[in-house]
């Protein structure tokens, strides 16, 4: 949840972007999690597109997202190798679970039942 104090000095990109980076860096926003779209954003936030839009872009040069046009932005693994092995194999195993017709809550709940079995 990203807020926005029309008092703070702070202008309104960066309370976005600083909010935004802190929940990447946190682990609360992980690695391919998609983001809101910037004009839905911006309207959730009462702000102006163009502010959410440069909070993005800040974001991206920071290397914490990658935008992929009509893909959408997502959270990046980038500078964690760990994270980019792992993210390409959700990837794959996503690609996979679609092929053989199972919907995300079953595919999800394999993994889920996978990660439980290797923590005890």
């Amino acid at each position: 949840m990203i807020t926005i104090d029309a008092l703070s000095p702070t202008p309104p990109y960066e309370q976005v972007r600083s909010q935004l980076a802190a929940q990447i860096t946190d682990k609360r926003l992980v690695a391919g999690t998609r983001l809101p779209t910037v004009r839905r954003l911006a309207d959730d936030l009462g702000l102006a597109t163009n502010t959410v839009a440069r909070a993005y872009r800040e974001l991206e040069a920071a290397g914490l997202v990658e935008t992929h046009g009509r893909a959408g932005t997502v959270v990046s693994a980038q500078g964690n190798a760990a994270r980019v092995k792992l993210q390409q194999a959700a990837d794959s195993y996503a690609t996979l679970a679609n092929k053989l017709g199972l919907d995300s809550d079953e595919a999800i709940r394999l993994v889920q039942a996978a990660v439980d079995r290797k923590e005890t």
